[in-house]
């Protein structure tokens, strides 16, 4: 099953990069890092590395937490991050400024790139974070004896019957020695059923939920709302997807019906996005300001479009509510922790696959609010700007509920060290 898969991989890979090349015309960022998509790229000083594979900015972030561990305990160890798209590079790089986590583009699934990779990095293990199932890359890592795991794993309920079609594929490279740090029991059975051994498989809950809020983004946020934003009631709409902001408009024209100096702070998910948002806002006669124009708001201004990217968090801290997007379209929802740990009450619409269990936590716990449409979301956001003590009674509510579901961080870090012990054992057995 792996050599038909290898054969179709090595079909596709020149559809992919084709991909990568059309989409650098229009977005500079694709131009970054060709050869390493190919397994090209710097040989490490040393062997005995960590390598982390996240492949986009949401995964990014969730490791971030993980590898601040892993560089704490291991300071001498170098870490390699490794993402598949510009904006996971680009967050990686804002997020580690100081060098000491190599970030790179990961090579495509073929032999001969994942060779090239593994053998310029020499990882001491492999931590692959959620879904990121590679046959090859298992293959090679476990051809060298580098031990696998897969942290804050998960199968989602729409991706669940594709995986269990590709059962024949997983199951030899899951079998082989492979941890796996599940979500949920029902992550956990997903994996057992696809080949992991159920001594391997543990219950670690999401790492999503030990979420790191640096001390000074609170501040940050209320000195960017009293002085960039001029004292304006906010609320901000965070990665926004194409059908979601002429939602996010029809509600905001709602919500100043009631609050006339709200301001929407409007964050579209993909900085490719940025010029078409802008443009609908021209075409629907919005007063706007582009965040990377760094002008000031004006007491007539309606929405501020974000476009930048590692401003998010600031912009919820400074808002009176929020929205999360890629919920009121089929999308699958992104972080709603984001807004929940910075304790800012959040609406999500109904569509959020990619993170079921958090959803469904909020809003039983009655943290957050699900809406439908236009008119549902701004009488949520309306009524938390018009009472802030209810917004900060719901936002209270979330924060507690991100406080109750710690832990994830610190179960997955001790898999690892327990890992890196046993692969250390083992190299020096062998040496």
């Amino acid at each position: 099953m792996r050599i038909l898969y290898t054969l179709l991989a090595y079909l596709a890979a020149p559809v992919a990069f084709a991909n990568v090349l059309w989409r650098s015309l229009r977005d500079p960022a694709y131009r970054q890092g060709w050869g390493e998509r190919f397994g090209f790229g710097p040989a490490l000083g040393a062997p005995g590395c960590i390598w982390v594979h996240a492949v986009s900015m949401g995964e990014v972030t969730a490791a971030t937490s993980l590898i601040r561990l892993l560089r704490a305990a291991h300071p001498h160890r170098p870490v390699v991050l490794t993402t598949a798209t510009p904006t996971g590079a680009r967050r990686a790089r804002e997020l580690f400024p100081d060098k000491q986590v190599d970030v790179r583009f990961g090579p495509y699934d073929l032999p001969g790139a994942v060779r090239r990779f593994v053998a310029n990095v020499q990882p001491r293990i492999a931590i692959f974070m959620e879904t990121e199932l590679w046959p090859n890359m298992y293959r090679e890592c476990s051809r060298r004896a580098v031990p696998r795991i897969i942290a804050n794993a998960r199968i989602s309920e729409r991706s669940w019957p594709r995986y269990r079609r590709l059962r024949a594929l997983t199951r030899p490279m899951l079998r082989d020695e492979v941890i796996v740090a599940a979500q949920t029991a029902e992550d956990a059975r997903r994996f057992i059923f696809l080949g992991a051994a159920a001594a391997n498989v543990h219950v670690s809950g999401n790492l999503k939920f030990d979420i790191s809020i640096d001390s000074g983004i609170r501040a940050a946020g209320s000195a960017l709302r009293a002085q960039y934003l001029h004292g304006r009631t906010v609320w901000t709409a965070g990665s926004t997807h194409a059908g979601e902001e002429e939602l996010m408009l029809d509600a905001h024209a709602l919500v100043r019906a009631s609050v006339p100096d709200a301001l929407l702070v409007l964050a579209p998910r993909h900085p490719n996005r940025f010029d078409a948002v802008a443009a609908l806002l021209s075409r629907r006669a919005v007063r706007f300001i582009r965040r990377s124009e760094r002008t000031q708001t004006q007491a007539d201004t309606e929405v501020l479009l974000l476009d930048t990217v590692g401003e998010l968090l600031t912009f919820y801290a400074a808002a009176g509510a929020a929205f999360v997007g890629g919920s009121l379209v089929p999308i699958g929802g992104h972080n709603l922790l984001e807004p929940a740990a910075l304790g800012v009450p959040f609406a999500s619409g109904p569509f959020n696959a990619n993170s079921a269990e958090v959803a469904a936590l909020m809003f039983d716990s009655h943290a957050a609010v699900r809406v439908a449409n236009a008119q549902q979301l701004a009488a949520a956001i309306g009524a938390w700007l018009l009472e802030p003590g209810e917004g900060a009674r719901v936002g209270a509510i979330a924060r507690g509920v991100v406080a109750a579901n710690r832990g994830a961080l610190q179960r997955i870090g001790a898999m690892i060290e327990a890992a890196l012990e046993r692969a250390s054992g083992s190299h020096e057995a062998g040496s």
